[in-house]
């Protein structure tokens, strides 16, 4: 079974950096299709970031573009959301989420339903 276990989260100032970290067990990392996702309040959980399974591709939702970036170390299981230029909006629980689909399409990047394993999430809070 895989598990995924988030953290780095916490509390930082807007405009301040803050680096996640999601550590994989139980199953090949390098074979996963990794995304990050987050939730405020009463909102949907929505796309943020996502990677290829080499790390060669990245995508990210446009509201974080140029002040998030995601990367991976399959030598250690993990993969990361760098985030810098925090802004109040970001405030969320963030998750991280894998997949392995050999027959994945750039549609499927946004969609929740398309990660088979999720993590339990970490709170990131900006104050101003």
């Amino acid at each position: 079974q895989v598990q995924l276990v988030e953290s780095g989260g916490g509390l930082v100032q807007a405009g301040g950096s803050l680096r996640l970290s999601c550590a994989a067990s139980g199953g090949v990392f390098g074979t996963f299709i990794m995304g990050w996702f987050r939730q405020a309040p009463g909102k949907e959980r929505e796309f943020v970031a996502g990677i290829t399974r080499n790390g060669g591709t990245t995508i990210y939702d446009d509201f974080v573009k140029g002040r998030f970036t995601i990367s991976r170390d399959n030598a250690k299981n993990t993969v990361y959301l760098q985030m810098s230029g925090l802004k109040l909006e970001d405030t969320a629980a963030y998750y991280c989420a894998a997949v392995n689909n050999p027959l994945w399409l750039s549609s499927m990047w946004q969609q929740k339903t398309s990660y088979d394993y999720w993590g339990q999430g970490t709170q990131v809070t900006v104050s101003s």
